[in-house]
Formats: C-alpha cells, structure tokens, sequence
C-alpha cells in the first residue's frame, strides 16, 4: 500500500522540496497551505515528476479548517504515514518584534504557528501509534537555539515548537513513531522569503544572507526519517 506524506505550509522552497523528496521514495503526497492559487502548478509539478499528490487548501491557524483538511486527506488516500509541518509567516514582509520589545500579543502572534503543530499531532498519532509506525517533521528557525535578538517574538515560538518535536522524539522512541526537526539559519532558496529579499535588494543596502538549498534541507529531512537515529539536523549560514 502507497505510504501518505502531508506537507503542511507547502510553498514554492522547502515544502515543494520535501513534497518531491518524499515522493521520489514512492509516497503519495498531500498538500495543504492557504493560498490555493497557488496548488495546481505545484500538482503539475509533482505529477511530472510521476509523483502522486492532491490538494488540501486550509489556513493552519482556522483549527477546523486544518482538521477538516486532515480528515479529507484521510478519506482521499487512506492512513497518514509522515507528516512535515513547515507553514511560513502570513505576511514574508511583516518585521518580527525584536526581544526587549516583545509584548504579550507578539509573543501571542508568533506562537499562533505552533498551535496548529499540536492539532495535527493530536490527529494523526493515535493511527501511528496503532500502526506502530510513523513520522512526525518539523520545520523551525536557528534562533531556538541561537540567540537571535532582533527577532525575539520568533525566537519564543521557534524554540517552543523545537522543545516539542524532541519530546516527542524521547516520549515516541521504542514505539514505532519517529519525530525530529530541521533547526533552518538562512534564507531558503526558492522561497518566499529568498524571493522577497532578492526582489528588495537595492533598498536593504547590499545586506547579504547566506542561503540554503531546499533540496538538501529535503534530503535531510529525509534522512531523520528513515535513519531515526537523531532528533535533530541544524543548518546554519547565518551566524
């Protein structure tokens, strides 16, 4: 039977990287992201590669919408065996809230990302458990584990979803349920936040980032999965 890998957040970088990835070793793939005009051209993509996959369009934040998209992609392709969680901020624009100017609400804000973590954990881990097999991936930034000030707000949720993915790692170990994280320092090639950067380059006054293939970030989400023998694989070129 066709193993079901969920790309949750799937945009044109690292989510279509790991969409293809994952594909390649023969999972049919489920995308979910909000912006729905944007899933045809990243069917075609897949399905040019012989990759099967369907569309999912939800808010991750709209927690009835996230789960209805579960459920869906339950009835559509049968058990969920890998899920890679890696939304992207609403607005690739807005500015985080640096450390001394956090406030509750920023605080609020950035951790608005991981509540939908724990919602598709809560969905789709009893049938892991049950099946006594399963992957859980997730996506975060270097400022978990970097201090990172002028970021803060981020910084606070980053940190909390990492903690999440390697607890579960240590809670799940023995049961057949794999978790673990990609901790991501750069700009990731392809992506929105790379494309923003290149398209604003002459008004951020030649500042450079050092940047990432999403293809190796794919490859070594890859290999947390199948390997299972880490929690963790850091990726920094910003510090």
């Amino acid at each position: 039977m066709t193993a079901t890998t969920v790309v949750i957040g799937v945009g044109p970088g690292l989510g279509m990287s790991i969409a293809h990835r994952f594909g390649r070793e023969g999972h049919a793939i489920a995308l979910i992201s909000r912006n729905a005009s944007r899933h045809a051209g990243y069917i075609a993509s897949l399905a040019s590669a012989g990759i099967e996959a369907t569309s999912h369009p939800a808010d991750i934040r709209d927690r009835d919408g996230l789960l209805r998209a579960l459920d869906a992609i339950t009835a559509r392709h049968g058990a969920i065996d890998v899920v890679y969680y890696g939304p992207g901020a609403a607005d690739p624009a807005a500015r985080p809230v640096p450390i001394t100017e956090t406030d509750v609400p920023a605080a609020q804000e950035a951790m608005s990302w991981v509540y939908p973590a724990v919602d598709t954990v809560r969905a789709v881990l009893p049938g892991m458990l049950e099946r006594g097999d399963g992957g859980l991936l997730f996506a975060g930034g270097l400022s978990s584990v970097v201090p990172l000030p002028a970021i803060g707000n981020l910084a606070i949720s980053s940190a909390a979803l990492r903690n999440y993915a390697i607890t579960l790692n240590a809670e799940l170990a023995g049961r057949g349920v794999y978790a673990g994280t990609l901790t991501i320092g750069g700009l990731i090639e392809r992506g929105d936040i790379h494309r923003m950067f290149l398209a604003e380059a002459d008004r951020l006054g030649g500042l450079t980032v050092g940047t990432l293939d999403p293809d190796v970030l794919a490859d070594a989400a890859w290999d947390l999965y199948k390997n299972r023998d880490s929690a963790e694989t850091t990726f920094n070129v910003l510090t």
